[in-house]
């Protein structure tokens, strides 16, 4: 038998049974039956409470109950015949249902008249009077019952394409935040492969061996990430060593990487690889540059319910590169704003600028937060 149009499917989290409640729809059959139930017998409660107060006496029930009996039968049969009606076109859809509710008023106040005669008249019978008598009162009920029931199933539609809204939104949010950070590993392995080659070319094995090994490490541990999941920041400092650690293979001495975390922040979580490109950045346009290479600074620290992240160096900074563009390939700058704004919308700071000692610094600060937001990393 049809009854309500398919609900909401998935919450996170329940709730108590409440009339619009979506959880309470969830599983429309049983709504159904329950407001059914429920509505009814309010309406028999009603009516003979008003029969009682008006001085009838408790015979004057019998009707009612019959009356309301009939009307529940037959509002299943609207139910039925209303499912139907809704997979066709709109005009059809309205014509039918318009002739289906005043042919049900019709066989509602006939039955009603009828069983009125047998209980109370001694001549039981059909009479017109009796049928137009109930007519008004009958319109109404049906009238208000299939309100009632169109009013539902269209809340139970418009809340089902809102979550199919929300879990498209959410798949494109998801692809676009997997784009952005699947951009970040071609460069990256442009840049290692190509010092590898120069290496081999150069006839220096053994540092090439250890750069492909460490190579393999770092991309183990980053490709073990869903790439929209969200990381420690003690994982993301570790990511950052093994980095360091390859790029030390080819500038050695000139690149002095210095970090300073505070452990109150060490479980906070941010999206994996965020750091990364920063570090990157800092490499080509301060330590290749300059013949003595430079410092690169990250610091994580806890400010109020914050967490404020800076990567600097001691790089020539903004006022010999007039601007700190993103990396060769597209990303890097453009591309952590892009992802910070994916992962918390306005609630974050993206500062880029000339350090007070000299070189460039990027701060960032993000809500403290050690629940993953996206997806579990591995």
């Amino acid at each position: 038998m049809a009854s309500f149009a398919s609900p909401r499917r998935s919450r996170p989290a329940p709730r108590p049974p409440q009339i619009f409640s979506r959880p309470f729809f969830e599983r429309k059959n049983r709504a159904f039956w329950i407001l059914q139930a429920a509505g009814w017998s309010g309406y028999l409660l009603l009516r003979s409470v008003s029969s009682i107060a008006n001085g009838l006496p408790l015979t004057a029930v019998i009707p009612v109950v019959i009356e309301s009996i009939v009307g529940y039968c037959i509002t299943l049969l609207l139910s039925a015949l209303y499912g139907y009606f809704r997979t066709l076109p709109r005009i059809p859809f309205v014509l039918l249902s318009a002739a289906t509710l005043a042919l049900a008023t019709i066989l509602y106040a006939v039955l009603d008249a009828f069983s009125f005669s047998f209980i109370k008249l001694d001549s039981p019978g059909i009479e017109l009077s009796l049928v137009l008598a109930t007519l008004f009162l009958n319109f109404t009920v049906l009238a208000g019952w299939s309100a009632l029931y169109f009013g539902i199933n269209f809340y139970l539609i418009v809340e089902e394409q809102i979550d199919q809204l929300e879990k498209l939104g959410a798949q494109a949010s998801t692809a676009q935040l997997a784009m952005l950070r699947y951009q970040l590993n071609p460069h990256f392995l442009f840049n290692t492969l190509n010092s590898i080659s120069t290496l081999v070319l150069l006839k220096q094995t053994e540092r090439a061996n250890m750069m492909l090994s460490r190579l393999s490490s770092f991309l183990r541990y980053t490709l073990a990430n869903e790439p929209t999941a969200h990381v420690t920041i003690a994982q993301e400092v570790e990511t950052l060593k093994l980095y360091l650690e390859i790029e030390k293979m080819r500038f050695e001495d000139r690149l002095r990487p210095d970090f300073s975390i505070d452990p109150r922040v060490t479980k906070a979580r941010l999206p994996s690889l965020l750091l990364q490109p920063l570090v990157e950045n800092a490499i080509k346009y301060a330590v290749t540059p300059q013949e003595g290479g430079a410092e690169i600074t990250v610091v994580a620290q806890l400010v109020g319910e914050r967490v404020q992240i800076v990567v600097s160096d001691t790089g020539p900074g903004l006022s010999e590169t007039k601007s700190r563009p993103s990396l060769s390939t597209g990303v890097g700058l453009a591309n952590i704003r892009d992802r910070l704004g994916q992962a918390y919308g306005p609630d974050h700071r993206f500062e880029t600028g000339q350090a007070p000692g000299g070189g460039f610094r990027v701060e960032i600060e993000i809500p403290f937060e050690v629940e993953e937001r996206v997806r579990e990393a591995a």
